[in-house]
């Protein structure tokens, strides 16, 4: 990322015993933290449906810059170099991640106080582990976040499962997640499409999250209008600051990197 030194990050990575499999986890830190006898709480990274660890590419390295912190990203149970998953997860996914897998990573790599930061359907998972850890999570970040399946959420999809029928398609997303490719694919398309997740909702969840919130959106973003950022901002229950960044997509961290940095950098200063 332009103007962004990373060299004295240091990387690490670790395995969570989880009883379904283990799940990869990336540490990103300063090799000099400015306060080592109190070290600043990390900020954990939910990726999107479709994403990994690697898939965040220099992101991490260079937020863990910015911000003087640690920076945790993990593989999904299913996702990148994690255990594989033979069943499809249940349409009450967004709230079982939190549930069930989060908390194996909170008692392993020893998280009390967090920072939650999620893209995409991860900034669900995110608004979950904010709201069912209240008194844990200091603030919350989301980015290009889904509230509740819209049309152009589903319409957005529709196109991607047609533009998977490409094997090359395929073969791109198998750099990352190998022989789980098909069954990454599958869980975010069938799911998401299915008639039993279209009640799916975060209204009841948000107003359980009390800590500061970011809400970041692309004025662009083809799988969601910037009525999720607003309902983010109308129901969450703390203090949100919405930020609609003009001309961009769906993915803004890579599309407006030091755009999102210092927004990021200006909340978890405060």
């Amino acid at each position: 990322m332009n103007g962004l030194t990373t060299s004295h990050i240091d990387v690490r990575d670790r395995w969570v015993e989880h009883p379904q499999g283990r799940l990869f986890t990336r540490t990103w830190a300063p090799a000099d933290p400015p306060n080592p006898a109190h070290p600043a709480s990390p900020i954990v990274l939910f990726h999107d449906s479709l994403g990994c660890v690697a898939l965040w590419r220099d992101f991490p390295a260079a937020l863990s810059a910015a911000t003087a912190r640690p920076v945790i990203a993990y593989d999904r149970l299913g996702f990148g170099q994690s255990d594989a998953r033979s069943e499809r997860p249940s349409l009450d996914f967004v709230a079982e991640e939190t549930a069930r897998y989060f908390p194996a990573l909170r008692e392993q790599l020893g998280l009390r106080k967090f920072i939650a930061l999620g893209h995409s359907v991860g900034g669900g998972m995110a608004i979950h582990a904010a709201a069912e850890f209240a008194a844990d999570c200091e603030a919350l970040v989301t980015i290009a976040a889904q509230v509740f399946p819209e049309d152009r959420t589903l319409e957005g999809i529709r196109a991607a499962r047609d533009q998977f029928q490409d094997p090359q398609q395929v073969e791109r997303l198998a750099r990352y997640h190998g022989d789980k490719t098909r069954w990454v694919l599958n869980a975010w398309i069938e799911n998401w499409l299915h008639p039993g997740f279209a009640s799916w909702s975060l209204a009841e969840v948000l107003p359980r999250v009390t800590c500061p919130v970011l809400a970041i959106h692309g004025e662009l973003d083809e799988y969601g209008t910037t009525r999720h950022p607003e309902l983010i901002g109308t129901l969450n229950g703390g203090p949100v600051r919405v930020e609609i960044l003009p001309g961009t997509g769906h993915v803004p961290h890579r599309e407006r990197p030091e755009t999102v940095l210092g927004l990021v950098r200006e909340l978890v200063a405060a």
